[in-house]
């Protein structure tokens, strides 16, 4: 096989089939990940640069990134390398690329020219850059009226991959699934020691549905003498002595054996190891050559040219000549504005052949021209801060070092990268007694800086390592200083509420609060209250909560601490809503969202923006909450946070509202994008949303669905709740209320909702599963089954009675949602069905209360289902014209929507009571058989029968009269001309009926 270009491609056929098979995949609109595994010098690079040169004769869009050997200093090294050649380049896609750009300034800052303030920062600044990424991938694989474009993501070296870059792929590889996209990665398998950083990333990655490893293995003889064979082109053979030695000693791996040939064909002997051999082709330059990639290993894998000429110390003749003759060698590659080494092992030999006096010096020299250079100005490029603190360490130079960490630690909080943050910032506390004026160079004191890598270790979600840091903090803190006391018990209790020990976390916020008196006003007062009534949300025994909040926010008013404020007015509207009715709470959540907004509080703006559309959705405002929530995701969307923890739920919140008022074509649109094949919790819980509609209308991806989200669902409460309830519901549209009854208990006994008022919900299902296995048990006489149903039931209905009426932390609860109270009725009618009473009354309250209050609107959905028991409840009562009523307006929702579940039991109700009169319908075909003389009601009186229901009980089912079901019984048996109700049941079996 033969690469473009001519490199030829040995023994790697499956490998670059199962590439090109993801290629397709992605082409096709499923994004496909793949990890490419292999020792140093196997060959993956070759077989990926087969891949691109593939993907571009499709006319893909290709990007291709490389890690480079610089520590965790440099985050999103591949991507920003990614982005600039593609956008610099003169591929296809270029153009694309640079408008992609240039709609996110996020990701503009990425590059080597790239722009942004100093204040950029942000503490969404991680989540924002993920979903740039994902929008410009997502953007660039979108099929056009003039372009049909796949994307191919190519990220080398993943071995030196910084953290947030293992971060960025883990994301992409979890959420990509729709899009357009193959990402491929390559790693060293051979570095992936026990504790290497990249080994958990893998194992994690390769569980997910979309990723799958690809493993390169060395070359066996014939693919050795094959590949000896290509590499000596047109001159003499290769003999089969030469192949076997080359083998042996190359052990199957490419580079080694192109390096092993090559010095053969010198005539040279061979060097004991493949360092040797590597340096043995450097030994053969000239001095100025050798000197220049001596200089270039310094660098890294990837060499600025302008920097390499001036770190080489020759004039500019030399340094020419002497790069002309390295490329000539093949040692380096020119790649854009400078070089890469042929391959990484190159570059790694000459540095570790470098004596440690001469290394320290071209790090010194690195270290020189990126911090003084004429050509740099002050804050450098993209960058410059992270590789001048890397070559200062190395060259002992620490108050350089110090400065440049502490200025990297800034550019990398501005990129989004609060994982590089966090080392810059720790390696210059670690600095801090050694260098000389350090506050001088900093900007900050010691409290300071060691306060910023507790935010940073907060951002990256590291609670815990932030947790500790702030422990030894109060420590460390003078005493008398009361504000910063404050300040770090305050962080202190938002991080233990973050790892939820509630406790601790209301006693630090306490002790925040109360080191700082109120008079003067301080911001830092207001911050601590603000935490303080956070923690005091759910648990508050002494009703602190409305005086504490109410003084945060004059205090927050007062200081002009706008993002405290927005917390406030949050928290104190989530907590006046479970206390009283709070006609203008939806006024306050958008108060605050929009302080949240004005002061920059994204994380606030996002808890306040949800709360808003939510309240609207609670209240029965469905068009207001759809305007809201539409409103709130376009803006999470723009922003680059609709992966946000905020993002997710209001989008969830959008599908579940367009759900409720009946819009299911836009809920099924929304339910899109939530995968099916899900193996995280974040995942799982938003997979889980989309079983609404699913189970409603009877979808059979309702089992691939549970079957993912099952592994799952025991490690988190809320998946618990929304993922067992609909397969409880599944379940019962499938005739099993015993399965059913077996997800409501799992939920009783796993969720934290057990109290709250979610649980209304639940115990409605739970009745309606343990009235159907009463039904069942009365019509085979199990009087214990059926009192064993009962006690269950008082038990669902006393849980939902207590939530309504009370918080889980015992006060009395004073507002409960429109649709909180629409389930309570139903749950209430449900409890009257277990007793085998339809009462039409509580079944036509459930109706007018899950209409909101409007007759045509409301929640359709349940609208509907409420009728259907409603017309059942009217039809054995016998006003038949008013069930007849009420299950028409059911049928017309249930085929809108396309319930097909609920469609299938109304048809079956309107059989069974004579409501369907068939008006518009195509006759049924007349039976043939044993069964042709009876009538379609003997029909349905012999299905019973065959089932073993009596008179009464078949009466019950048709909504007749005990003694009419007795005649219809002798009528058949005549027919049938049988002697019994046994024979004409095992007719009935027999023929199928």
């Amino acid at each position: 096989m033969t690469e473009r270009g001519g490199r030829v491609l040995i023994g790697r056929t499956a490998e670059l089939a199962e590439l090109t098979g993801a290629l397709d995949r992605a082409a096709a609109g499923g994004a496909a990940v793949v990890l490419v595994s292999g020792d140093a010098g196997v060959g993956k690079t070759h077989l990926v640069s087969a891949l691109t040169a593939a993907a571009r004769e499709r006319d893909c869009a290709v990007l291709v990134g490389q890690c480079a050997e610089l520590g965790e200093s440099m985050p999103y090294l591949p991507l920003a390398d990614a982005l600039w050649t593609a956008s610099r380049g003169t591929g296809p896609e270029a153009a694309d690329v640079r408008a992609a750009l240039e709609s996110r300034p996020v990701l503009r800052r990425l590059l080597p020219d790239g722009e942004g303030p100093p204040d950029a920062a942000s503490e969404l600044g991680q989540q924002q850059l993920f979903g740039a990424v994902l929008g410009l991938l997502g953007e660039l694989g979108a099929r056009t009226e003039g372009r049909d474009r796949p994307v191919l993501l190519v990220l080398e070296d993943l071995h030196w991959a910084d953290r947030s870059t293992r971060h960025l792929l883990t994301f992409l590889s979890r959420v990509l699934s729709r899009e357009r996209v193959c990402l491929v990665g390559t790693y060293r398998s051979d570095d992936l020691h026990r504790r290497h950083p990249l080994r958990p990333v893998v194992a994690e990655l390769l569980r997910l549905p979309t990723v799958t490893g690809v493993e390169v293995r060395p070359f066996g003889p014939a693919e050795t003498a094959e590949y000896l064979a290509g590499l000596a082109g047109g001159g003499a053979p290769v003999t089969a002595g030469t192949v076997e030695r080359v083998h042996r000693r190359s052990e199957g791996n490419a580079f080694y054996a192109a390096e092993l040939y090559s010095a053969e064909s010198t005539g040279d002997d061979l060097p004991a190891g493949l360092a040797d051999l590597l340096l043995s082709r450097v030994e053969r330059l000239s001095d100025g050559a050798q000197r220049v990639v001596r200089v270039a290993a310094v660098a890294g894998r990837r060499i600025d040219d302008e920097l390499v000429r001036r770190a080489a110390g020759l004039d500019e003749a030399a340094v020419g000549e002497a790069l002309r003759e390295v490329v000539s060698h093949q040692l380096l590659v020119p790649a854009g504005t400078g070089y890469t080494f042929r391959h990484a092992l190159l570059r790694e030999a000459v540095y570790a052949d470098l004596l440690p006096g001469e290394r320290t010096r071209l790090h010194a020299d690195f270290a020189r021209l990126l911090g003084a250079g004429p050509d740099v100005p002050p804050g450098g490029r993209r960058g410059s801060a992270a590789e001048l603190a890397h070559h200062s360490l190395a060259a002992h130079d620490l108050p350089t070092a110090f400065a440049a960490s502490v200025r990297a630690g800034r550019e990398a909080e501005r990129l989004g990268a609060p994982d590089e943050a966090f080392e810059h910032y720790d390696r210059a506390l670690e600095l801090w007694e050694a260098v000389p004026d350090p506050e001088g160079a900093s900007g900050t004191d010691r409290m300071g800086l060691a306060l910023d890598t507790v935010r940073t270790s907060g951002r990256a979600g590291e609670q815990r390592r932030a947790i500790s840091r702030l422990r030894r903090l109060l420590e460390l803190a003078d005493p008398a200083d009361v504000v910063l006391g404050a300040r770090i018990r305050d962080r202190l209790a938002e991080y233990l509420s973050d790892v939820d020990e509630d406790d601790e976390s209301q006693e630090m916020a306490r002790a925040a609060v109360a080191m700082l008196p109120p008079d003067p006003p301080r911001p830092e007062r207001a911050a601590a209250l603000s935490t303080y009534a956070r923690t005091l949300l759910y648990q508050d025994e002494h009703g602190e909560m409305p005086a504490v909040a109410e003084e945060a926010i004059e205090l927050a008013r007062a200081t002009g601490a706008t993002g405290a404020e927005a917390s406030l007015l949050v928290t104190l509207g989530v907590f006046r809503e479970s206390r009283e009715a709070a006609p203008d709470v939806v006024e306050v959540f958008e108060r605050a969202r929009d302080l949240a907004l004005e002061g920059g509080r994204q994380v606030v703006a996002l808890r306040a923006a949800f709360h808003h559309a939510r309240a609207k959705f609670d209240r029965g405002d469905l068009a207001g909450a759809t305007a809201a929530a539409d409103e709130a995701v376009k803006w999470t969307l723009d922003a680059g946070l609709g992966w946000s923890t905020y993002g997710i739920v209001l989008r969830c919140l959008r599908y579940l509202i367009h759900y409720t008022s009946g819009d299911w074509a836009e809920a099924d649109r929304l339910a899109g994008e939530f995968a099916v094949r899900v193996a995280r919790t974040p995942e799982a819980q938003v997979s889980a949303y989309a079983l609404f509609t699913e189970v409603a209308q009877g979808s059979p991806a309702v089992e691939e669905r549970l079957r993912w989200i099952a592994p799952l669902w025991a490690r988190d409460s809320f998946l618990n709740y929304v993922a067992h309830g609909l397969a409880a519901e599944h379940a019962l549209w499938n005739g099993d209320p015993g399965e059913a009854v077996e997800h409501v208990e799992r939920t009783l006994r796993e969720s934290v909702y057990t109290q709250e008022a979610p649980v209304i919900r639940v115990a409605a299902i739970g009745l309606w599963a343990h009235a159907e296995l009463a039904a069942r048990a009365r019509a085979a006489g199990d009087e214990d089954a059926v009192r064993a149903a009962i006690e269950a039931g008082d038990d669902l209905i006393g849980r939902a009675r207590r939530a309504a009426t009370t918080t889980s932390d015992g006060w009395p609860r004073g507002w409960l949602g429109v649709e909180g109270r629409a389930w309570l009725a139903r749950a209430e009618a449900e409890r009257r069905r277990l007793d085998g009473v339809l009462d039409a009354d509580l079944w036509r309250t459930a109706v007018d209360l899950f209409t909101y209050g409007d007759p045509d609107g409301g929640f359709v959905y349940e609208v509907a289902r409420s009728r259907w028991r409603l017309a059942e409840a009217l039809a054995e009562s016998g006003d038949r014209d008013a069930a007849a009523e009420e299950w028409r307006r059911a049928v017309a929702a249930a085929e809108r929507l396309g319930a097909a579940p609920l469609l299938a039991a109304l048809r079956d109700l309107g059989s069974r009571a004579r409501l369907d009169t068939g008006a518009g319908r195509a006759a049924a075909p007349a039976p043939a058989g044993p069964f042709a003389a009876l009538t379609a009601r003997e029909r349905e009186v012999l299905k019973l029968v065959a089932e073993g229901r009596n008179n009464k009980e078949i009466a019950a089912a048709l909504f007749i009269s005990p003694k009419t079901a007795s005649v219809h019984v002798s009528n058949i048996l005549a027919k049938l001309n049988v002697s019994g109700r046994t024979q004409a049941a095992a007719l009935a079996l027999r023929e199928g009926l």
